[in-house]
């Protein structure tokens, strides 16, 4: 996939996730939001020519990015791992997150980082570094 098809498809994570929040379907919004920050990295790698791996973990995207353009959010984008497999199966890690779902707070906390990772993402390409092509959704 190229580094438009990547973000396009970030884009409309970030939108499920946003109407999933609204609708107070939580995990669905974090599984989203996790997913709309997977693709936004993978267009950041696809640009500085490296193959995204097959792999859901944001941790090993993030740590391949040779400028760590998210430095000051990787903490944040790494919790967003724990949403990946908790949300998707019902008998996923049992106490693997407190109440077994996420709430309101996660996936708020969810929600804004993948808001920033995104924002910074299309921000990157219409500043003509990452010659990733905007498209409205």
């Amino acid at each position: 996939m190229s580094e438009a098809e990547w973000l396009y498809f970030a884009r409309e994570d970030l939108r499920v996730a946003e109407l999933a929040f609204s609708a107070q379907i939580y995990s669905q919004a974090c599984f989203h939001a996790q997913q709309c920050v997977e693709k936004a990295l993978k267009a950041w790698l696809r640009h500085r020519g490296i193959s995204p791996p097959r792999t859901h973990q944001l941790g090993l995207l993030i740590s391949l990015l040779p400028d760590d353009p998210l430095v000051d959010l990787r903490s944040s984008v790494v919790l967003l791992d724990r949403f990946y497999i908790l949300t998707r199966y019902p008998d996923a890690a049992p106490g693997a997150l407190s109440d077994e779902l996420p709430n309101e707070q996660d996936a708020h906390e969810a929600l804004s980082v993948a808001q920033e990772v995104l924002q910074r993402t299309e921000q990157w390409a219409a500043d003509g570094e990452g010659g990733v092509a905007r498209s409205e959704g």
